[in-house]
């Protein structure tokens, strides 16, 4: 399977998409000064404690105040506060912890109240970004991730992902990570570290330290809202997360962000620096690679299946329905049985897909086609199991119940993505009545006619929806080529599938939008 991870930007930020096998598996969207995203650590102040949730209300900057659970302060919430009493008063410099003496354990039955008070400054982690009118949660058990580790301080464990199945490779692993981890840090060994030599893993758990103890060194003289520890922006995180043997290629439009990755790559996979690519294309870089299309098509409220099926998707505040039917596959095979198993097996392949494409969260429930075979039954559960097996979000699954219904909870650390996918006509604005669209190509002539002969420009770029541009571009002799003619000079056609059919843009050399003069068109005669 190929990875393949295309990066576009935008005015404030950039666009990913992440590709396996050029089917859209993730996409993102990244702002530039993002803020509260799982992982940052913030200086938080109390400014609420609930005894009747055992909760607390931590203030870090955003418009809501954060909820902290008294489970999610960890047992080592005593050495937490201890250490950022004597770091915040200069009794300990920098941020290590061999000579630091650990508190007991907080009792994982005690309240809220004997550990927090109103006004007090506290370390807090991000674990889910704020949520509709929710603000975000957080937790005083920090960590932080690198490539092959995640560093655990006020710890002194080591364990190791589940997904390592050989016995010896664990026990490897454990003995070198035991021999080179500094005292009172605990670590969580990935995935990724598996048949990894100890230079690496402990490249990697140097940097993990330095990280820490730079956050440190900020929290000496910081201020509330402080965000001590940044985690890494969207794309360094995927490609510090999935970035493997099968990760072929990585395309960027933008120069500034083309370097950024380069350098990230080679600091933490040099072998792999070579697959950065600055893409220079003419087209726009998520058409030039049917980005575009995928996500108008993956993100609308109806899903089609290659095989004729088709998935509704619903969202409501509560939970997530979506709902598989049949559509023109219903006529091809041999029973209603076999129909409703073939569609509900591409079905369940899509609606994993779909978990990770949307990050949908929450409670799901899956409508499948009804069945009456038990084995086929299991078979879809089987099926749903392991497309999601890697699913990186915490999710649990149950079996399809009598009303053919399976339940799915899905792990929910940040909003779930939403793309417009529907399009506001862009002639009549809504209103439900447009002038005849037939005449969208006199109005493209009479704009040609004008920026040539009044605006004298001397190359135009026109971006246009395909069916336009197949109009413009169709024959020996097509209309572009006649405009060369009429006014010898040249007119470059882009396809842009973002556009309505109706909509187009005129473009200077530069990449920049020539603004329209609509009231001094007039419209196009029909001898021009």
């Amino acid at each position: 399977m190929s990875n393949e991870l295309i990066i576009s930007a935008t005015q404030d930020g950039c666009r990913i998409a992440l590709l396996k096998d050029k089917q859209l598996a993730e996409f993102h969207e990244e702002t530039n000064g993002s803020k509260f995203v799982v992982g940052d650590i913030y200086l938080g102040t109390v400014k609420k404690i609930v005894p009747g949730l055992n909760a607390a209300f931590i203030d870090i900057g955003y418009e809501k105040d954060a909820f902290l659970h008294y489970l999610d302060l960890g047992a080592q919430f005593g050495s937490l506060q201890k250490f950022t009493k004597l770091v915040r008063s200069k009794k300990i410099t920098g941020g290590k912890l061999d000579k630091f003496q650990l508190e007991k354990d907080i009792d994982k039955h005690g309240k809220i109240g004997q550990q927090l008070a109103k006004n007090l400054l506290i370390p807090v982690q991000v674990v889910k970004e704020p949520i509709s009118t929710k603000g975000p949660r957080l937790s005083c058990e920090l960590s932080l991730a690198g490539r092959y580790l995640v560093l655990v301080p006020f710890s002194s464990g080591v364990s190791i992902s589940k997904r390592i199945a050989s016995s010896e490779e664990r026990k490897r692993l454990q003995r070198l990570i035991q021999s080179i981890k500094p005292e009172n840090f605990g670590v969580i060994i990935r995935t990724v570290a598996e048949g990894k030599e100890v230079a690496e893993l402990d490249k990697d758990m140097r940097s993990l330290v330095k990280m820490w103890e730079d956050g440190m060194t900020r929290m000496v003289d910081g201020n509330p809202r402080d965000k001590i520890i940044g985690e890494l922006n969207k794309t360094s995180s995927i490609l510090r997360d999935v970035l493997n043997e099968s990760f072929d290629n990585v395309m960027v439009d933008d120069k500034k962000i083309y370097d950024e990755v380069k350098s990230y790559i080679h600091n933490i996979a040099p072998d792999k620096e070579k697959i950065v690519k600055l893409y220079t294309g003419k087209a726009k870089i998520f058409e030039h690679f049917g980005v575009e299309k995928q996500i108008k098509s993956a993100f609308g409220q109806t899903v089609s299946l290659k095989g004729g099926g088709y998935l509704i998707i619903e969202h409501t505040e509560a939970l997530h329905v979506i709902d598989v039917n049949s559509g023109n596959k219903s006529n091809r095979e041999e029973s209603q049985e076999t129909t409703a198993l073939s569609v509900n097996l591409e079905a369940a392949k899509e609606v994993a897909r779909q978990f990770r494409l949307r990050d949908m969260g929450g409670i799901i429930v899956v409508d499948f086609i009804d069945m009456r075979g038990i084995d086929n039954k299991k078979l879809i559960y089987n099926k749903v199991k392991e497309e999601m097996e890697s699913d990186k979000a915490k999710h649990t699954i149950l079996p399809l119940s009598k009303f053919g219904l399976m339940q799915i909870t899905r792990e929910r650390v940040r909003p779930q993505m939403n793309i417009a996918t529907k399009e506001v006509c862009p002639t009549c604005n809504g209103s439900g009545k447009i002038e005849a669209s037939i005449l969208v190509t006199d109005k493209i002539e009479e704009h040609v006619r004008y920026l040539f002969e009044n605006q004298n420009e001397k190359k135009l770029v026109l971006a246009l929806h395909p069916f336009l541009f197949a109009y413009y571009t169709k024959g020996f002799i097509s209309k572009r080529m006649k405009w060369y003619f009429k006014y010898k000079r040249s007119v470059e056609l882009i396809k842009d599938s973002s556009l309505a059919i109706t909509e187009y843009k005129f473009l200077n050399p530069d990449g920049e939008e020539i603004e329209l003069a609509q009231e001094k068109s007039t419209p196009a005669l029909a001898g021009d």
